[in-house]
């Protein structure tokens, strides 16, 4: 699929939302932001999966996080499904914009475009895209139209960029908030003791190689 990848700056495209116009640009400004696309309004997936995320806004909002929809239909259809989105996730409001795409054009402009879906007059459908943009760079996920995504699992991605944005550290497999995260190869020990002067630990392996290196931030 071309286009948009990881690293890459997301092009400052002006767009029609549920709260008018918008620059991507302006909306990311010194953030961290969510863009996330969706098949097509008033489909089952999505309408649970834009509940979840009206569920989980105050979660992201607290961590400096925006969140920006896109679905392929017009604005006009965009806030009709709202109503359907919100009584299925009760006490829940859509509070975060979304784009409106009936060309299909910003989809690819995003490469949000599913190469095996079509809708039922041929046109291509967005992909369960999801991308975390950060204050300089973008990273994406990708799922299947027919898989809904894991609203615990985008905020621990999420998490563990805004980790890894702060520190030279990964996290590792399973990880999650308050667990042990590992420091990059890259550090040598000395560097080590002084990035982290809580301490760290050294996994002894039947190697002897003092790579796996456990400390928390």
């Amino acid at each position: 699929m071309p286009g948009l990848t990881i690293g890459d700056t997301v092009p400052n495209l002006e767009v029609e939302t549920t709260q008018g116009k918008i620059k991507l640009h302006d909306f990311f400004e010194n953030s961290w932001s969510i863009l996330f696309s969706h098949p097509g309004d008033f489909t089952p997936v999505c309408t649970t999966e834009l509940g979840m995320m009206a569920a989980y806004e105050s979660d992201f909002a607290s961590r400096g996080v925006k969140l920006l929809g896109l679905s392929c239909d017009d604005v006009k259809s965009h806030n009709e499904w709202v109503k359907d989105i919100e009584a299925y996730t009760p006490g829940c409001k859509v509070k975060y914009p979304i784009i409106s795409d009936p060309n299909r054009e910003i989809i690819e402009q995003l490469n949000m475009v599913d190469p095996d879906e079509k809708d039922s007059s041929g046109n291509p459908v967005p992909s369960r895209a999801l991308h975390i943009v950060g204050p300089d760079k973008k990273l994406s996920f990708l799922y299947p139209a027919s898989t809904g995504r894991n609203m615990d699992e985008v905020l621990r991605a999420l998490q563990s960029l805004q980790k890894a944005s702060m520190f030279k550290i990964a996290t590792p497999a399973n990880w999650k908030q308050g667990d042990p995260v590992v420091i990059s190869p890259s550090v040598t020990d000395e560097q080590a003791k002084e990035m982290f002067p809580a301490g760290y630990q050294t996994v002894d392996l039947p190697s002897k190689k003092k790579y796996l290196r456990l400390t928390n931030v």
